[in-house]
């Protein structure tokens, strides 16, 4: 039998009808590590589910910054506040898995919400484990309490205990402002509540900017923010702090005592994390290109010294270290 070689076939057709398919197979094989190696080649869209200025979105700003710094890629930051933070998620969760969505999820998106948006036969938009792929934890820090300066000097409260005292003589007269159904610092607040026995109202606003707005103008009394967004105010005098809800004293606010000493409330603690997810069946290849990217910014003297100073705790870890 004679063998098969190019010199074999006798019309271009017949060579043609051999070389094609084995082109074309070629290329689909090919496609997908061509795709990745040249990724990206167009702006990636990150999802931060609340609005400018609050903790979330001061988190993932200097992360992208120094992604476009670093690795020069182009990231955009889109705000897509509501819903205790389901909206953004949802939008990101049902995205093409192409690694051009990315997801600023936190304890609320990932953990809270769940439970709390499916009691009595509701569901969420989403699946928060099966919806998305993990690519690495950002940061991690507490949360502090502040009240509004004038209406705490008219009723001589100075400290934790001053608050409790208060609340409990006039319950249902305190309001307590949230950035959210749901969100870490709407639990934050309950969680105080419970603990200390109090009755505050509690109004829940679209993310913290606008909850800390009117919190500022005096319009509501208290709230559980989280340290980044609350650090300048609290600095420029404009918000009276009175604790910090982590078990440890924050470094960035060091003369602030934790909930639990100030109030004698051992076992109060309430902390928030931050990390990037993209929309389940992202090739796994592609999100651990994001993750050594992303881990490096993070890593990056220009974002930890940004972290430090508004009181977050950088992190960045492995794929499998954030999903566990």
């Amino acid at each position: 039998m004679q063998r098969a070689t190019l010199t074999n076939f006798r019309s271009p057709s017949q060579l043609l009808r051999l070389v094609l398919p084995l082109i074309f197979l070629a290329s689909f094989g090919l496609g997908g590590v061509h795709a990745q190696s040249q990724f990206p080649n167009k702006p990636i869209r990150y999802v931060i589910p609340f609005p400018p200025g609050g903790a979330t979105d001061n988190i993932a700003r200097p992360l992208a910054a120094e992604l476009g710094v670093l690795v020069k890629w182009n990231i955009v930051i889109d705000n897509k506040p509501g819903a205790g933070a389901n909206i953004g998620a949802e939008l990101v969760a049902k995205a093409p898995a192409d690694g051009y969505t990315w997801l600023m999820g936190s304890v609320g998106t990932h953990g809270i919400n769940q439970p709390l948006y499916t009691q009595g036969g509701g569901r969420l938009p989403f699946d928060p484990i099966k919806d998305f792929a993990p690519v690495t934890l950002v940061a991690e820090f507490g949360n502090v309490l502040v009240v509004n300066p004038d209406w705490a000097k008219r009723n001589n409260i100075n400290s934790v205990n001053d608050l409790i005292r208060y609340a409990r003589a006039n319950p249902g007269k305190v309001n307590m402002a949230s950035s959210g159904n749901g969100t870490s610092i709407h639990m934050a607040g309950e969680l105080f509540k419970s603990m200390t026995k109090t009755y505050m109202v509690h109004l829940p606003y679209r993310g913290s900017p606008p909850a800390v707005a009117d919190l500022i103008a005096g319009n509501v009394d208290i709230m559980f923010d989280n340290i980044p967004s609350a650090i300048n105010f609290i600095k420029a005098g404009r918000l009276k702090a009175l604790a910090v809800t982590s078990a440890k004293r924050s470094p960035a606010l060091p003369d602030l005592p934790t909930v639990a000493e100030a109030a004698n409330l051992p076992g109060y603690e309430a902390t928030s994390w931050f990390g990037i997810l993209v929309p389940a069946n992202t090739p796994p290849d592609l999100v651990r290109l994001i993750n050594t990217e992303a881990v490096r910014a993070i890593n990056s003297p220009a974002v930890r010294e940004k972290y430090a100073a508004m009181g977050a705790e950088p992190v960045g870890n492995t794929p499998e270290q954030f999903a566990n």
